[in-house]
């Protein structure tokens, strides 16, 4: 059965979801969740929460899909277990780390890989198998053959987001807000960019990040004939009223398989922004698939409905089964529900009747009187001896008696297992001044000046290692080279790169750069070094401790955390960061230069967004791929404070080069050698110094 997995921002709205019909919700709680801006809840909420929802059959996912620092693993430690105590079903994370502790502290509580894990072909989820993980959120941006694929060969349960808001940039992929404001997508404080005005090359009123919501209710039947376990709506920022209409919908979607016109309209009253779209289902990318909030007017009749499918009445109904016995020495009910529990109450001895002897239809009449209850009768068979009577105030104690005992059965937690965390090791790092690492995005920017500076590595595009096999030869003996994979590649593109990989190794490249959870089996395969790129998001000491022991080379840490953070994370693996450069800010699965054009020539060169205050960002397409890298207008630079960067621990310090040219990439390696003063008009500290906007 496909599972409809509904949001919770606030207990109105698990009152919502539950009372229209989802099997599933999910809520977050404290600060480790990434919809900071909902109510949310609090960790003595979460046992009646739980009680709540289990006693009319729907589980409770727990968000923990966040980056969380090293100061912040006891205040997460202490929510997974009060979460796992009260008897949650699952948690959804982002973090290696926070994996690692929720499956040491809860074993027995499932552990589900958030859409933040930018999972999206077979090999991530895979990977995700391995690291004990049940389920994972897909990411959004994967076609129906994309997904059907990984269904038919996934070994853990796939979960589809089908209906709410889109993000422009793949999941776990975005630092726009952070790098713009401070608040962090991956860290719960989005502050939603995408939904502002930007204009290419100049200042436009236009919306070229602002995607329509997304909407699969009519193609429900077909991803549960693909296998997908669970199908999620976004919307825990969302009122309560939009969550009773939304689920609502689909639960009628689900079970009838029909979508007519009038629930097409009630969800285009619940929000919309012109529209809906499935672009990303149907594999059509393109302008149509933009839209943004234009009505904001509310509908009293729709508010008025919404609010009265779960306030009037309970909905949640548990088809149970009723079996009476009325017999001379005695009366009985037994109750039993799907999942086989059964409870049975005991009643009065029966009178002989003067009258009207009790019968069967009379007896079922009054036992399936279940108003006001969470359950409903499918069921009811009797066991009557004749010539007796029960009065209608006995009837309904036993049915109470039954109930009650029933939904004490199903509210009951067992006892969890709960374990301990292991402290990690803690790896100071390097001593030794920080070596030197250079990217870049195009042959051009590899200048002789580059190579006679000898830098540790240079990471270069993979596509242009392999267009030129007798070059990459040459370069990687003159400069030891890695190849940069791109960080999206769905299934259908895994055999160019093995191909691409596997001439690389014959020119003898031996080291891989890689930016999504999703890859790295395609460099275990190809038997090449694995180096961490900032796209895998490490944050704190577990999930670097944890590379190690997936024989990581080196890793990048993330470009959101401080200088004191860096410094003192554990550095399980050599740690780089970045030293100078364009930091990316999004990775788009819309080509943004076929957005302002209509036709797609991010072949050709790139373009610029332009936001209201003037700020450039620059878009480049991502390798060979026609998906697009949004960059940060101003360049990161720590050359004039390298001796700061030097007390880090750190293995390296890399140099990005994006959109300069040969000259300029020359300039910027002699400004390395000979740093001038900082210019805070081209330059920025990005968020080493600044560092985040607080949870709290």
């Amino acid at each position: 059965m496909l599972e409809l997995l509904a949001p919770a921002g606030s207990m109105e709205a698990l009152l919502a979801a539950v009372q229209n019909g989802a099997n599933a919700v999910y809520l977050g709680c404290g600060s480790f969740n990434a919809r900071q801006g909902a109510k949310n809840f609090t960790p003595a909420d979460l046992p009646e929460v739980v009680k709540y929802c289990h006693i009319r059959g729907v589980k409770v996912h727990l968000t923990v899909n966040t980056l969380v620092a090293d100061r912040e693993m006891k205040e997460l430690q202490a929510l997974v277990r009060q979460a796992a105590e009260a008897g949650v079903d699952a948690f959804i994370v982002q973090d290696l780390g926070v994996a690692r502790i929720c499956s040491q502290l809860a074993p027995k509580v499932a552990l589900h890989g958030s859409t933040q894990m930018t999972v999206h072909n077979l090999p991530g989820v895979q990977l995700c198998a391995a690291l004990g993980m049940r389920r994972v959120v897909l990411s959004r941006e994967l076609s129906r053959e994309d997904i059907r694929y990984i269904c038919r060969n996934s070994p853990i349960e796939i979960e589809v987001f089908a209906h709410g808001a889109l993000c422009m940039s793949y999941s776990g992929q975005c630092y726009l807000s952070a790098m713009i404001g401070g608040r962090s997508g991956n860290r719960g404080r989005c502050a939603q960019p995408c939904r502002q005005c930007y204009g290419y090359n100049r200042f436009e009123e236009k919306y070229p990040l602002s995607l329509k919501d997304n909407c699969l209710a009519t193609w429900l039947h077909e991803l549960a004939q693909m296998g997908v376990a669970s199908v999620k709506l976004e919307g825990r920022m969302k009122r309560p009223e939009y969550v009773a209409s939304v689920t609502g919908v689909y639960r009628r979607a689900i079970d009838t398989g029909v979508v007519t016109p009038e629930m097409t309209q009630e969800l285009l009253t619940a929000f919309n922004r012109q529209g809906f779209t499935d672009g990303y289902y149907l594999g059509r990318t393109g302008r149509e698939m933009f839209g943004v909030r234009t009505d904001t007017r509310d509908d009293p009749d729709w508010l008025r409905t919404a609010r009265a499918s779960f306030e009037a009445a309970e909905n949640a109904l548990v088809d149970v089964e009723l079996f009476a016995e009325v017999h001379a020495d005695g009366s009985s009910l037994t109750v039993t529900d799907p999942q086989g529990r059964r409870c049975t109450a005991y009643g009065p001895v029966p009178e002989s009747a003067r009258t009207t002897p009790l019968d069967r239809e009379t007896l079922a009449a009054r036992l399936c009187k279940t108003g006001g209850t969470p359950y409903r009768v499918t069921k009811i068979s009797a066991r009557l001896d004749p010539g007796l009577t029960l009065s209608a105030a006995s009837i309904n104690a036993l049915r109470r008696e039954a109930l009650n005992q029933l939904t004490a059965l199903r509210s009951r937690r067992e006892k969890p297992a709960l374990g301990r965390v292991s402290k990690p090791v803690h790896y100071p790092g390097s001593k030794e001044l920080p070596a030197l690492t250079v990217q870049v995005v195009s042959r051009e920017q590899i200048t002789q000046k580059l190579l006679k500076l000898r830098p540790a590595l240079i990471y270069v595009p993979l596509h242009i290692l392999a267009e030129d096999p007798i070059f990459a030869h040459e370069l990687n003996r003159k400069v030891r080279t890695a190849a940069v994979l791109p960080r999206v590649a769905k299934d259908a593109e895994l055999s160019q790169l093995r191909e691409q990989l596997a001439l690389c190794a014959q020119m003898g490249i031996q080291d891989v750069l890689v930016g999504s959870w999703s890859l790295l089996a395609l460099v275990r395969e190809a038997r090449m070094h694995i180096r961490g790129d900032f796209g895998l998001n490490i944050y704190n000491s577990v999930s670097c401790n944890t590379l190690r022991e997936l024989s990581f080379k080196s890793a990048t840490l993330s470009f959101e955390m401080t200088l004191p953070q860096i410094r003192d994370v554990s550095k399980g693996v050599p740690c780089e960061i970045f030293a100078y450069g364009r930091l990316p800010l999004m990775l788009t699965e819309n080509c943004l230069i076929r957005g302002r054009t209509g036709e797609c020539t991010c072949s050709m060169g790139g373009a610029k967004l332009i936001d209201k205050t003037g700020a450039d960002f620059p878009v480049l397409r991502d390798g060979s791929t026609c998906r697009s890298v949004l960059y940060n207008g101003k360049k990161l630079s720590w050359l004039d404070r390298q001796g700061d960067l030097a007390r880090l621990g750190l293995w390296a310090v890399r140099l990005s080069f994006t959109t300069e040219n040969p000259r300029e990439v020359d300039s910027v390696l002699a400004a390395y050698l000979n740093p001038p003063p900082f210019d805070p008009g081209s330059c920025t500290r990005g968020l080493y110094l600044r560092g985040l906007e607080q949870t709290k």
